[in-house]
């Protein structure tokens, strides 16, 4: 239906849905050091408002590195995004965020061993704010994030005690 840079609109059938545009994959980071999880506020233009989430980044999104292996575009945006590095990342594997809508995956790392070596906030344009959160606090700083009024990412479920 629609192709742009980063994302093409498609229909089968009746069905439409989105798909990234020439291969493009996402990594997504987990990254917990010393008890705390690193997360990053960045505004979201499709929602509007500002969002709490892993750090994450597009892997072979230029040309020159198309070819990218996801734990390498993992350890560049971790030290982008939130100005750590790590030490060892571990591939956890692929899933997928909302396979209703859309066709893009991501690969999930883990990161440990984190050294911080810059303040982060990403690259020109994306002025993101680093959290470095207590895993005992965490609960209260996404409600608060919350009650703020930004959007809190679906992969931070992954953090909440299910009984």
């Amino acid at each position: 239906m629609w192709e742009g840079r980063f994302i093409t609109a498609k229909r089968e059938g009746k069905w439409e849905y989105v798909s990234r545009s020439r291969g493009i994959r996402a990594a997504v980071i987990l990254a917990i050091d010393d008890g705390h999880v690193l997360l990053v506020e960045q505004y979201r233009v499709p929602l509007g408002k500002s969002c709490i989430e892993l750090p994450a980044g597009l892997v072979g999104d230029h040309d020159d590195n198309s070819e990218e292996d996801g734990s390498i575009a993992a350890i560049r945006e971790l030290e982008e995004e939130t100005g750590y590095r790590a030490a060892t990342i571990e591939d956890c594997g692929e899933f997928y965020s909302s396979p209703g809508m859309v066709s893009e995956s991501f690969s999930l790392f883990k990161a440990s061993g984190l050294t911080k070596v810059s303040d982060g906030g990403g690259v020109d344009g994306e002025d993101i704010i680093v959290h470095r959160v207590a895993l005992t606090a965490l609960n209260d700083f996404i409600e608060t994030k919350r009650q703020a009024g930004l959007a809190i990412d679906v992969k931070l479920l992954l953090f909440f005690p299910f009984s």
